[in-house]
């Protein structure tokens, strides 16, 4: 490995890239502002290592992905191979190749008993896309295409294309960009720290869920095609929602005969414990979204998994199904994934998370409930959030919106340890095969941050 390792002019390349690079997500100004980008040049484990040779601890298996950690050789072999034998084919014109149906059979096998077809796209926003479009293409195939309204969540991310844009719930977004596909509705996110007030987390649970049948006999059920959501909404702040939550969600959508699609792309394939997070709480989705963890991100590739009931409709009354991707069913990125995947069922990585670092994550993340920049944490399998205010009694919080997370972010990157702010909600999602002792090494940083944050901020 040491004789792979390259030498970087770190600071030319800082200079390239305030020159040449748009990054996504980015004030731009703000960050040439502050010197430029960190360097990032290696990585191994559970540790990036910067251009600078510091080691970093990615308590975001970058971003919520790397869920079975950086080097992993095998991975890399996997690709090669494929590239050698087939590196690009399509799956257009009445073809396909051993790897895509392989990761197809796979994946399926993975999925809820319903579900035998997979669709694949190269992200989760396009896999988000192709799951708008199958909406509305079952819905003409079984007679009844003026089921166009689909309802989602305030806060909610499902993708940064102009549909998973639409179909999210992030504000900002939709001010740079405009709420594009207007038969898309937005209605509560079950956040109960934020949202709950005066009531218990049962009792907002049921409420929040009754907004959606709100807004479905607001536009009439016979206009709408499906609700939207994360098991766990993920860059909304690690939003874990009550118990009463997702079986109301479901009596809802049984009731008014809407397609129900989960979006697995942060909560999919360990994150929480199960292969899916739908295990967590019940959910009998129509379809489900799958990117991020198929192939811990070493080479891009999402999917659709669709339920027999959408797929035998399209396949039996839909004619050709005009869409798809230059790359969907990728041959590298699928013998990737097919990698990725053994790995985690023989590493056993979704048991791991379910029977020991979960807990154990459960049970180290409460040392900060007593800090008095801490109003809660809370955590599912190994995703977990902190919340950051100004007064724990009452809940308030700092103003404007986002400081005290920034402050507490940058933190985090001062003492090398990667931890990500939404708002002022500090949210972390390790590799999966994070050991205790790293755990402990991450949050024995949390502790210091969060202390140096609270004396910026004023609360110590």
């Amino acid at each position: 490995m040491s004789e792979m390792i390259r030498n970087y002019d770190v600071e030319a390349l800082v200079k390239s890239d305030t020159a040449h690079h748009l990054h996504p997500f980015t004030d731009h100004k703000g960050l040439h502002g502050e010197g430029g980008s960190r360097i990032i040049t290696r990585a191994e484990g559970v540790y990036l290592i910067d251009g600078h040779g510091e080691r970093i601890l990615d308590g975001m298996a970058g971003l919520w992905c790397v869920n079975v950690g950086y080097g992993r050789q095998e991975l890399a072999e996997a690709a090669y191979r494929q590239m050698l034998e087939l590196p690009y084919y399509n799956t257009f014109f009445k073809t396909a190749h051993p790897p895509s149906i392989e990761l197809a059979e796979k994946v399926a096998s993975k999925l809820p008993a319903d579900f035998n077809r997979v669709f694949f796209a190269n992200s989760g926003s396009e896999a988000n896309d192709t799951n708008l479009r199958l909406v509305h293409h079952y819905w003409q195939s079984v007679g009844k295409p003026e089921k166009v309204n689909i309802i989602s969540r305030e806060n909610a991310y499902h993708g940064s294309t102009v549909a998973g844009a639409s179909l999210g719930g992030m504000k900002p977004m939709h001010k740079q960009g405009g709420k594009l596909i207007p038969s898309i509705h937005h209605v509560m996110q079950p956040y109960w720290f934020k949202l709950g007030g005066d009531m218990d987390p049962a009792e907002f649970g049921l409420h929040a869920a009754k907004q959606v049948e709100e807004k479905i006999l607001e536009l009439g059920p016979e206009t709408v095609g499906a609700f939207i959501g994360e098991p766990i909404q993920g860059a909304g702040g690690v939003i874990i929602p009550p118990e009463t939550y997702w079986p109301e969600i479901q009596r809802i959508c049984k009731q008014y005969d809407i397609l129900l699609i989960c979006d697995e792309v942060i909560c999919g394939f360990g994150r929480t414990g199960t292969w899916f997070g739908l295990e967590n709480f019940g959910i009998e989705p129509d379809l489900i979204t799958m990117a991020k963890g198929l192939s811990s991100g070493y080479l891009p590739i999402a999917a659709s998994g669709v339920s027999d009931r959408v797929a035998d409709a399209v396949m039996e009354n839909g004619g050709e199904f005009y869409h798809g991707y230059t790359y969907s069913g990728h041959p590298a990125s699928c013998a990737v994934a097919l990698a990725n995947i053994e790995i985690i069922e023989r590493e056993r990585l979704v048991e791991k998370v379910a029977d020991e670092t979960g807990p154990y994550l459960a049970e180290a993340i409460k040392r900060f409930d007593d800090h008095p920049l801490v109003g809660e944490t809370r955590t599912r399998g190994l995703i977990g959030a902190i919340e950051l205010v100004k007064d724990k009694k009452t809940r308030a919080r700092f103003e404007p919106d986002g400081k005290a997370g920034t402050v507490c972010r940058d933190e985090f990157f001062k003492r090398n340890a990667v931890m990500r702010a939404c708002g002022d909600t500090m949210v972390l999602s390790p590799p999966l095969i994070i050991s205790k002792q790293e755990i402990d090494a991450l949050f024995d940083i949390a502790e210091e941050s969060l202390d140096a944050a609270a004396a910026k901020l004023g609360v110590m």
